[in-house]
């Protein structure tokens, strides 16, 4: 897909929700915009059919990436959730300072849920994914990576944000580590819906 740096900022406006201008000009004050394919509605697709995203500012220069990536749970986390309370499946919004770099699972670094975000939780296990149970608090909503380059989703998410590729997350993650030598170790995550970019 190719939306521009211009749409995801536009999108993000439109909702009311911060955008980091980097108004002091130190560089990498990042904006992290998850977007979830409208397209394929609540049903469980298992394939990595979203997109994650970074704007920033470096040397005064607006810079832009875009990575496919999944911001729902996939087939093997909607059967085999590990919460009583369901699967979870983060609610749009943004997310002020909700993450940190940190171990996922103990084993590399990612951005960590360190403040409440808000979730979906589906508990029947029928591959749509139900709206009307939302939950606050932190469940461990991580953004870290998939395989070196996976082709379903499966129990990669269970209501993470994840990258399908190693190597592009590893791009993601050099570029948070400068944010936080600048800036501290907090970030800003915004889930928006494809349909809300025009």
């Amino acid at each position: 897909m190719n939306y521009t740096r211009e749409q995801i900022e536009a999108a993000v406006k439109s909702k009311g929700y911060v955008w980091f201008e980097d108004a002091n000009n130190k560089g990498y004050d990042v904006n992290i915009v998850g977007i979830r394919n409208s397209a394929t509605g609540q049903t469980v697709t298992n394939v990595f059919d979203d997109w994650l995203t970074i704007s920033y500012k470096e040397n005064g220069e607006w810079k832009f990436h875009i990575w496919p990536a999944t911001t729902d749970p996939g087939k093997k986390g909607v059967k085999e959730y590990h919460n009583t309370a369901g699967v979870a499946r983060l609610v749009e919004g943004q997310y002020r300072g909700s993450h940190i770099i940190r171990l996922h699972g103990g084993k590399y670094e990612a951005l960590g849920q360190n403040k409440p975000v808000k979730v979906y939780r589906d508990a029947n296990r029928d591959m749509v994914y139900d709206e009307a149970k939302i939950q606050e608090g932190v469940f461990g909503i991580n953004i870290h990576k998939a395989g070196a380059d996976s082709t379903y989703v499966e129990n990669w998410s269970e209501g993470c944000q994840v990258f399908k590729k190693a190597v592009d997350f590893e791009t993601f993650m050099t570029i948070c580590r400068k944010a936080k030598d600048i800036h501290g170790n907090s970030f800003t995550y915004t889930l928006i819906e494809s349909t809300d970019i025009k």
